[in-house]
């Protein structure tokens, strides 16, 4: 089984930064793809950045100049560099990872969750 936690959320004022993190932990072999999600109040789940195992990444138009993802491979980490920050952004992040685990084979897994909340 795969473990993710995810660390950073919390308040922060409009124009300011957070910088979220997911460590994955357990009986992994290897990970593939890994992002962030977010869910606001009442609104689907919708995406924020992804990066592949080779650095390549993509963003929400929503995000794109002011989210930067990254990720640290022999960490099985995954951050989220949030800067200028808006009411919009505000929501519930979370991690995603596509990892294969010998007893379970490639599976995706998903983090608790961690809350951002931008406002004066």
């Amino acid at each position: 089984q795969v473990q993710l936690v995810e660390s950073g959320g919390g308040l922060v004022q409009p124009g300011g930064s957070l910088r979220l993190s997911c460590a994955a932990s357990g009986n992994i072999f290897s990970i593939s793809a890994m992002g962030w999600y977010r869910q606001a109040p009442g609104k689907q789940r919708d995406l924020v950045a992804t990066i592949t195992r080779g650095g390549s990444t993509n963003y929400a138009d929503s995000v794109k100049g002011r989210f930067t993802i990254s990720r640290d491979n022999a960490k099985n980490t995954v951050y989220l560099q949030m800067n200028n920050l808006k009411p919009e952004d505000t929501a519930v992040y979370l991690c995603n990872v596509l990892a294969y685990s010998s007893v379970i084979g490639w599976r995706e897994y998903w983090g608790q969750g961690t809350q951002v909340t931008v406002s004066s």
